[in-house]
């Protein structure tokens, strides 16, 4: 309970501390005004585009990954030949430092001589440039892909723990009674294993609105404002402004938002869980 409230209490409350007064980098609490902060915060159009694009990230990125873990998770599943290595290499990406993972898809995305670059001139008769990270309608998606390729393996390995959890009785009662592989997944696997599903989908939603690392190596949040993901916000409006109240009412609104999008997904995982 001490560790508790030492990690999570404590610096809740001072957000909201924060929050409700004039507070600088340096000198925090100087004068206490109310929900002017928050006032500012939640009628700022940049603050309202962040959240915006922050949520339909997060529910994008989170939708990608959950799919295509699901697939993998499965395919590692029915193959007989995979082995622990194979499921180690899986789970690589999740272990490399998202700064790294970062700098490796600003490579891959660079312009002249990334891979994306090459394998366009290589193979088709492009002839310019094409600069994901520097094109506003692209950039979202290159962070989205390196954020994709990083948090998937988390999905896989849940996944994954879940099909192993599965009772083979029930999969050879449906084996024995004629069930072809697509049905005996549709009606049996896939409901067993739909709250971990579900719950990998929540926490996988968490993380892609936690987002700052990517997108502050890959873009810096540009160009313009195509990639300000709120956490970036929050990391400009308190170490480039010095704005540490304005930083800690944007941090709140970020806190609504998130609950208002995860609730629904929340209740809908229990019940999955419970049924």
């Amino acid at each position: 309970m001490l560790v508790l409230l030492v990690l999570a209490l404590y610096p809740l409350l001072f957000i909201a501390a924060a929050a409700l007064s004039r507070s600088s980098l340096g000198q925090p609490f100087q004068e206490f005004t109310g929900l002017q902060n928050l006032r500012a915060a939640a009628g700022d159009p940049a603050v309202q585009d962040s959240m915006l694009l922050g949520t339909s990230y997060g529910l994008g990125v989170a939708a990608v990954s959950t799919v295509l873990g699901t697939a993998t998770a499965v395919a590692l599943w029915r193959s007989v030949s995979s082995g622990a290595v194979l499921r180690t290499l899986l789970l690589l990406p999740m272990i490399v430092p998202p700064v790294i993972v970062g700098i490796l898809f600003s490579f891959i995305f660079s312009p002249s001589g990334g891979l994306i670059d090459t394998l366009l001139r290589q193979f088709t008769s492009f002839s310019g440039s094409f600069a994901v990270l520097s094109d506003p309608s692209w950039a979202i998606i290159g962070v989205a892909v390196a954020d994709v390729w990083e948090w998937t393996p988390l999905v896989v390995l849940l996944v994954f723990t879940a099909l192993l959890g599965q009772d083979p009785e029930i999969l050879e009662a449906a084996q024995l009674d004629g069930a072809q592989p697509v049905q005996q997944f549709l009606h049996v696997t896939l409901p067993t294993i739909a709250g971990t599903v579900a719950a990998a989908f929540l926490i996988r939603l968490i993380l892609a609105f936690k987002v700052f690392d990517l997108v502050y190596v890959m873009t810096s949040g540009g160009p313009g404002s195509s990639t300000q993901v709120p956490a970036y916000l929050i990391w400009r409006a308190a170490l480039q402004n010095f704005d540490v109240g304005m930083a800690a009412a944007i941090t709140l609104v970020l806190a609504v938002v998130v609950t208002l999008v995860t609730l629904p997904i929340f209740y809908l995982t229990k019940r999955l869980r419970d049924d």
